[in-house]
């Protein structure tokens, strides 16, 4: 029976996984069409008014709460920040490589609990660390020479995830998980609507918001809705399934980004960037051995 249980856990997860990367290959889709700012905003506002119904339906009223709240600015601010860069990386970037950088996210999760939620640390977290980060040089170097500090973007959204994952830890068990999705959706949105006005304002013709064409509005409504039946399903897995069994599951994800790249957008990545991919797995691979030890 556990193992039925495990083996459909882990079926929940690789499609949760493998439906963000496709949800992220529909923003890619809309580059050049409108701002990453605007695609933000229009993505979470839709996501928060359908999370935010849901809870209504099932919790009525008294389901709304903010238990916490200045911790709940804290996640709304932080995947605010992770969309905008993260968004932004892949209209400029090849979605595998962009991917492959967001994975360093759970290496910094763990710096930074140690400095924040004084929890313990070891070498082989701060191995871990390192490692990855040889990988991200090996990805962005020639991404560099190229974009310059755009490059930086995707590393920066890895960053916020992190803070987004100390924030998560902190408010873990103040209420239901929808009402944690509605929030962090919902408190995010202020900070990306004011990205989206002031990057319209400032000048740049590529941030500058115009009526958007029915499709794109139509595409980040599947993103909002994708991505939040990822999370459910991802959810499901872990009542079915322990987290360390998982784990690994979440490179589906830069799997699926490599082959959406290749086939939808003919991003063929080149040795380097395979090779930083793969040291980045590998750093998170050790970092989830360590952790079931």
């Amino acid at each position: 029976m556990h193992a039925s249980s495990a083996r459909s856990g882990l079926l929940y997860a690789v499609c949760g996984f493998a439906l963000l990367s496709l949800g992220d290959a529909v923003i890619k889709s809309i580059a050049g069409a409108w701002p990453g700012t605007a695609v933000a905003a229009l993505r979470y506002s839709i996501g928060a008014l359908g999370l935010g119904t849901l809870l209504y339906l099932k919790e009525g009223r008294q389901g709304f709460a903010l238990p916490m709240p200045k911790v709940q600015i804290l996640r709304g601010f932080a995947v605010a920040m992770a969309t905008i860069c993260f968004f932004l990386s892949i209209f400029v970037m090849p979605l595998a490589e962009a991917t492959a950088i967001g994975f360093t996210s759970p290496m910094i999760t763990a710096v930074l609990s140690a400095i924040f939620l004084h929890e313990r640390t070891n070498v082989t977290k701060w191995t871990a660390t390192f490692i990855a980060f040889g990988g991200v040089l090996l990805i962005m170097r020639p991404n560099v020479a190229e974009l310059g500090w755009v490059a930086l973007l995707p590393l920066a959204a890895a960053m916020s995830m992190a803070l987004l994952m100390i924030g998560n830890r902190a408010v873990a068990g103040a209420g239901t998980p929808i009402l944690m999705q509605f929030l962090v959706a919902s408190l995010a949105v202020p900070f990306i609507l004011t990205a989206a006005i002031l990057g319209h304002f400032s000048g740049v013709p590529t941030l500058h918001i115009g009526m958007p064409d029915w499709t794109i509005v139509a595409r980040c409504a599947v993103v909002a809705v994708t991505a939040s039946f990822a999370h459910w399903l991802i959810f499901m897995a872990t009542t079915r399934a322990s987290a360390a069994e998982i784990a690994p599951m979440t490179y589906v994800q830069l799997l699926m980004a490599l082959a959406l790249g290749i086939l939808v957008f003919g991003d063929w990545p080149d040795m380097t960037s395979l090779a930083g991919s793969a040291i980045i797995i590998a750093s998170g691979l050790l970092l989830w051995r360590k952790s079931r030890a």
